[in-house]
């Protein structure tokens, strides 16, 4: 958009006075106010809230219209201008940053300005010609910022959380087909990082994904929590402003547009001034995220050296990892999916202080809330996916690593202590090192066990079984 001319630009008055907008803009004076105002972060806002907040305008414009609030022509522009904005078309000018004041007015009366003169284009009109479609008395009818932008925040975040919810029961699917694979290879359980007792790698990948499948669930049920929206309360729930009629009808006709089960709040000033529910949605997904974090951390810990490290599994080589070090290959996936925990992990941080500090009928810092909480979204849908598909889809065991681990290290002793004793199994450890004989050999050596004794110790099956079944023996018992 050129600046060099009069023609190139139009003028739009506020109360604030007059200001030089691009004639070819579809956004007009509040937005360009705000884009002054708050240069702050060069994001832009979330593609999805976008979307959101333009079915929440189609939704008022089709109540207003069949209420006879608006006329028929130009409700049809207004909600022909809605979807185009809901489709994505006019992305490109939705321009306020994220980091705003005025608890999202500056959002508001984009979307407001950016639908009015995509309206009036569509009528044939010129833009900044708000006599044909006005951003506040067409667009924004009956509606308030308190109202329209949670509402529309909680439309987004329902529609990533059951994006999510799918990408986390991919990765569930995947552990338990891992767990099922590695299901009769012995290694050892680490305490610590020290030896502790023998396990089967199927046992890790099976705690990856119990912990996984809870995440599942915790994302299904936290969408209850946001169904409740406030559509319709305009300043502070009050409806003031708003007919009977339309406050009636009005979450119902976004739920029939959405195909969220979406409905009115029952206390529309209560859903207006407190955000505890967004603070719960991240409370789940800072959860998802510490799991995520514990689980490729351990990926990177059992993959490690691959010759010097434990090096127990073997992770999919997806890039070169050094400039200088040839050969090299890092587990760049699982540290990608490390750093979008720490990111979530902060980001809900900021979240639960947002909400806190909300006060009395309205939070101001919504707008600072729905950034960092979509962040937290689209992170863990995008880090889920990559994590499925590049890392864990891949996995193989190394079998030989395994099985000398456990061969050379004290893991076994826990094994034997049923049946021979605590001091006694200490004597034999003690042994062990002083001969320089692997745990193994020594209990072979001292005649406690015949080789076929200790591989029934630690074969999978009896790892499996939760526990020693009573009279259980062997031979030096």
């Amino acid at each position: 958009m050129s600046e060099s001319g009069n023609n190139d630009f139009r003028i739009e008055k506020d109360s604030l006075g007059e200001m030089k907008i691009p004639a070819d803009a579809y956004y007009g004076i509040h937005t360009r106010r705000a884009m002054l105002n708050f240069p702050l972060s060069g994001q832009r806002l979330h593609e999805r809230f976008i979307r959101a907040f333009a079915q929440v305008k189609e939704a008022c414009a089709a109540v207003n219209m069949k209420l006879g609030y608006l006329d028929e022509s130009t409700g049809r522009a207004v909600i022909a201008a809605c979807r185009d904005v809901s489709s994505g078309k006019l992305n490109d000018s939705i321009m306020v940053d994220p980091y705003q004041g005025g608890a999202g007015t500056s959002t508001n009366m984009n979307l407001n300005e950016v639908i009015a003169n995509r309206a009036v284009e569509i009528l044939g009109g010129e833009f900044g010609d708000y006599g044909l479609v006005h951003p506040v008395e067409h667009v924004n009818m009956h509606q308030s910022t308190n109202d329209v932008y949670p509402t529309a925040l909680k439309v987004a975040v329902f529609t990533l959380l059951v994006d999510l919810e799918k990408e986390v029961s991919k990765l569930q699917e995947v552990l338990q087909a891992k767990e099922s694979e590695f299901s009769r290879i012995v290694k050892v359980g680490r305490t610590q990082l020290m030896d502790a007792v023998p396990m089967t790698l199927g046992m890790t990948f099976g705690a990856f994904s119990d912990a996984v499948a809870r995440d599942r669930w915790r994302l299904f049920k936290c969408r209850e929590r946001i169904k409740k929206v406030n559509l319709g309360g305009t300043a502070i729930g009050t409806g003031l402003g708003a007919p009977r009629e339309y406050i009636l009808q009005v979450a119902g006709e976004l739920k029939n547009l959405c195909g969220l089960p979406v409905s009115r709040s029952e206390n529309l000033i209560d859903a207006t001034q407190n955000t505890d529910s967004m603070v719960e949605v991240s409370g789940m997904l800072k959860s998802y995220a510490a799991n995520l974090m514990k689980i490729s951390n351990d990926l990177r810990l059992l993959g490690s050296g691959p010759e010097t490290g434990i090096g127990e599994v073997k992770l999919p080589p997806r890039q070169c990892g050094s400039s200088i070090m040839a050969g090299k290959v890092n587990p760049v996936i699982p540290e990608s999916v490390a750093q979008v925990a720490l990111q979530v992990m902060g980001n809900d941080q900021t979240i639960t202080l947002a909400a806190s500090m909300g006060q009395l009928e309205l939070n101001q810092f919504m707008p600072l809330l729905a950034h960092n909480l979509l962040n937290s979204l689209s992170l863990l849908l995008n880090v889920s996916g990559s994590f499925t598909r590049n890392c864990v889809q891949g996995i193989s065991a190394n079998e030989d690593r395994c099985r000398k681990h456990v061969e050379s290290s004290d893991a076994l002793a826990t094994v034997l202590v049923p049946f021979l004793g605590y001091s006694r199994v200490e004597k034999i450890v003690d042994a062990c090192r002083s001969s320089g004989r692997s745990l193994r050999d020594e209990i072979i050596f001292q005649g406690l066990a015949d080789a076929d004794e200790v591989d029934e110790l630690l074969s999978p099956q009896r790892l499996c079984k939760q526990g020693f079944t009573p009279g259980e023996k062997i031979r030096g018992n």
